[in-house]
């Protein structure tokens, strides 16, 4: 079964509308090209054969959430994968203490969820819509089952699950290895299309959000801001960051932490 090539009309699910005990709001297939290529580049999807992938995305469906809306609850058992097709979404643990520890936040082409749910674990995260955003969800069972019929397959579900925890481990590093000037700057070039020359990066949230994503207290993050303007060229005025050459920012955000360090003492 094919995807077809135009969208049905979507609806916005209320606060919570993921979860069991709540009747889903309707969905809709998949259709237009645009989503569908988002979902493809996907790590999840990027290596399957196009046929099985289209027979995965055929079964999907495609859910809105606004800002600020619950997709789905810590220790909620995981019945979805989700594959982000715009906006940005948070993942956070409440805290013993009742904090929120943020540990990603994903946009358009980032899934999430697919290790739990292949294993019919609880959700370690709460995922929460930081914009108005739209996500593809997938059952896991049906992708499963699509999989199975196809063994060639098999290997490309692996490399996911590998390229997967690289991106963690590339996390990891970043924060234990980098400063949190370095960091932002790691950020800002995520979000930054140009390679060199000046560049302006609108902020994709709020800037507690931000520190919060980098491992950073709000005050550390203003700190790093200054910090880049002073070394890097970048000034951050509202939520719109200019930086005055892609390439200084770049090579900012690689070099030997402990010479930065040293500097700074």
């Amino acid at each position: 079964m094919q995807p077809d090539d135009e969208l049905q009309s979507e609806e916005y699910c209320s606060e919570g509308c993921g979860l069991p005990a709540g009747e889903p709001a309707p969905q809709a297939r998949p259709r237009t090209g645009g989503a569908l290529d988002v979902a493809r580049r996907s790590i999840l999807m990027s290596d399957l054969p196009a046929r099985i992938a289209d027979q995965v995305l055929a079964r999907a469906v495609t859910r809105r959430f606004r800002r600020g809306e619950t997709i789905f609850l810590q220790n909620q058992r995981a019945r979805s994968i989700y594959i982000v097709l715009e906006g940005w979404v948070k993942l956070y643990r409440m805290t013993q203490s009742g904090g929120e520890a943020v540990i990603a936040v994903y946009t358009a082409g980032q899934s999430v969820g697919e290790a739990v749910a292949f294993q019919g674990h609880p959700y370690p995260v709460t995922g929460e819509a930081v914009t108005d955003c739209r996500v593809l969800q997938i059952d896991p069972g049906v992708f499963l089952d699509v999989v199975k019929a196809e063994p060639e397959s098999l290997g490309a579900v692996l490399s996911a699950m590998s390229r997967h925890l690289h991106f963690l481990v590339v996390q990891i590093e970043a924060l234990k290895a980098r400063t949190g000037a370095q960091r932002v700057a790691g950020f800002l070039l995520e979000l930054c299309e140009a390679e060199k020359g000046p560049a302006t990066v609108m902020l994709p949230y709020d800037k507690n959000l931000i520190a919060g994503r980098l491992g950073m207290k709000p005050e550390s993050l203003s700190r790093a801001f200054s910090r880049l303007r002073r070394d890097a060229g970048v000034r951050i005025t509202a939520n719109v960051a200019t930086i005055r050459d892609v390439e200084v920012l770049q090579h900012f955000a690689i070099r030997d932490p402990a010479l930065a360090w040293s500097r700074s003492g």
